[in-house]
């Protein structure tokens, strides 16, 4: 049976790419069995310069990113300033109905600063590993791919792509940089989520490699 052939007889029943969790041990099945639509991103299996395409898809990402997280301050800083003050009116009022309710106002603020820094944090960690991967020149290039007349890649492309860094992942499953690409691979064929979870385990690896060196 082909590579392909067990790949989708991996394929979970709700038709996402594979079982395998990808911060656990990497890439899964391949991204024919995923039903969405394929990413507009560049990837090709060289070693090349990014395509420009990708490179303007990777700013607005970023603007995006700021963007929400700006939003989420001023949002976090209203917040504060409208039930801050009823918050801890409440708390000081003693009666335990009234300090849980102050207590809970006074933690949601928290709960919202945590998640703005751990989205800053990995939008960071993802930015520095793309800086790393274009000055060494290992970029995924779709630049010679072909696309649709919305400019996304061709799927059958982008599954092929898929396969040739699968390949590249299991010679060597522990190199961030093969886990950087694989991720990238799956957001081109569009699986957001496994895109994610590689690209963790990417940023993970990359750390523990400054660390020890």
């Amino acid at each position: 049976m082909s590579e392909r052939g067990d790949d989708r007889a991996a394929a979970d029943d709700s038709g996402r790419v594979g079982h395998h969790d990808p911060a656990a041990g990497g890439p899964a099945a391949n991204p024919a069995d995923e039903p969405g639509r394929v990413g507009d991103h560049d990837a090709a299996a060289g070693g090349t310069a990014a395509d420009p395409a990708d490179e303007r898809g990777q700013a607005r990402q970023v603007v995006w990113t700021v963007g929400v997280i700006v939003v989420l301050v001023l949002m976090m800083a209203f917040y504060f300033l409208l039930l801050g003050r009823e918050a801890l009116d409440m708390i000081h009022d003693g009666r335990p109905a009234f300090l849980g309710f102050g207590i809970g106002l006074l933690l949601l603020p928290l709960v919202g600063v945590w998640v703005v820094y751990s989205t800053l944090r990995a939008a960071l960690a993802h930015q520095r590993l793309a800086r790393r991967m274009h000055d060494e020149g290992g970029e995924l290039d779709t630049s010679g791919l072909p696309r649709d007349r919305r400019g996304r890649i061709d799927r059958d492309a982008a599954v092929a792509l898929f396969e040739q860094v699968k390949a590249e992942w299991e010679a060597d499953p522990e190199n961030w940089r093969t886990n950087y690409r694989a991720a990238r691979a799956y957001d081109y064929a569009g699986d957001r989520t496994r895109a994610r979870e590689t690209m963790r385990r990417a940023v993970e690896l990359e750390r523990a490699e400054r660390t020890r060196g």
